[in-house]
C-alpha cells in the first residue's frame, strides 16, 4: 500500500515543502518535510524513509553534498533531486553523487508523482549482486580493479583513473558478468539513476568506460550493446 511508503521532502522554501507534502498525502503516501540537512538527518534517524525528494539549492549544505554524504554512508535510499537549474552539468553532478532521478523546477504535480513511482519501481526490481561477501579485487582480461583503493590497473602496472560514475558502472558489470542488464538496471546498480528526460546518460557512461578499458566503441568486444535490451559484459571475471 502507498500509505506505508514514507517520502521525505527536503527544501528550504516552505511553500514548496507544503505543496509537495500535500500532494504526496493526497496520493496516499506518508510525507515528512525538512528545511535543511540538519532536519533531514533528524527525520532519517527517527525511522525508515523510502525515498527522498531533495532540493539542490539549500542553505549550509547543498543537495549534492547531502546526496554524496548519504551514499558515502552506504545509504541506498532513492533520491530525486530538485533544482531550478537546467544545465547538463547539474544532471551529471547529480549522477556522480548518486542521485536516482533529476527534476527541474518548475515541475508539474503529475510529473513528480510519475517520477516517484518510476524510481520506487526501478529500485525495488533491480537484481541483487551475485555475491554479497566483500570483494577486494576483480580481475578480467588484462585488468585488475582494486575496490579498496578504487583503482583500475592494467597488466603493465599503469593506473587508469576512473570517475565515481565510471567506477560504479564497472563494478555493476563485474558483479553481473555475461548477463544482459537493461539501462534502468545499470542505472540502479551503479547508483546513478537519472530522469526520464536524461535516460540516455547510461550510454554516455558506457562510452566513457569503454574508452578507459580499451574497448572499441565502433566494434566493442568487452561491453556489447544488446539492441532493445541494454548491455552485456562479456569477459570472464574472477574476484578475491
Amino acid at each position: 500500500m502507498q500509505s506505508s511508503i514514507h517520502i521525505l521532502v527536503v527544501d528550504d522554501h516552505r511553500e514548496i515543502r507544503d505543496l509537495v507534502g500535500q500532494l504526496l498525502a493526497a496520493e496516499g503516501y506518508r510525507a515528512s518535510t525538512a528545511a535543511d540537512g540538519q532536519e533531514m538527518r533528524r527525520i532519517l534517524d527517527a525511522g525508515p524513509v523510502d525515498l527522498i525528494v531533495l532540493d539542490l539549492m539549500l542553505p549550509a549544505e547543498d543537495g549534492l553534498a547531502l546526496c554524496r554524504a548519504l551514499r558515502q554512508g552506504a545509504s541506498q535510499i532513492p533520491i530525486i533531486m530538485l533544482t531550478a537549474k537546467g544545465d547538463e552539468i547539474d544532471r551529471i553532478l547529480g549522477l556522480e553523487m548518486g542521485a536516482d532521478d533529476y527534476l527541474a523546477k518548475p515541475f508539474s504535480s503529475r510529473e513528480l508523482i510519475a517520477r516517484i513511482k518510476a524510481v520506487l519501481r526501478r529500485t525495488r526490481s533491480a537484481p541483487p549482486p551475485l555475491r554479497k561477501a566483500p570483494i577486494r579485487a576483480f580481475r578480467f582480461e588484462q585488468w585488475t580493479l582494486d575496490t579498496g583503493r578504487r583503482e583500475l590497473e592494467a597488466s603493465n602496472d599503469v593506473i587508469v583513473p576512473l570517475s565515481t560514475g565510471e567506477y560504479n558502472l564497472l563494478v555493476a558489470f563485474l558483479q553481473h558478468p555475461q548477463r544482459v542488464l537493461s539501462r534502468d538496471q545499470l542505472l540502479d546498480l551503479a547508483k546513478g539513476r537519472s530522469t526520464a528526460s536524461f535516460d540516455r546518460s547510461i550510454d554516455i557512461q558506457v562510452s566513457r568506460l569503454r574508452r578507459k578499458i580499451g574497448d572499441d566503441g565502433k566494434n566493442p568486444r568487452l561491453i556489447k550493446t544488446v539492441w532493445g535490451g541494454g548491455y552485456i559484459f562479456t569477459p570472464a571475471v574472477s574476484s578475491e
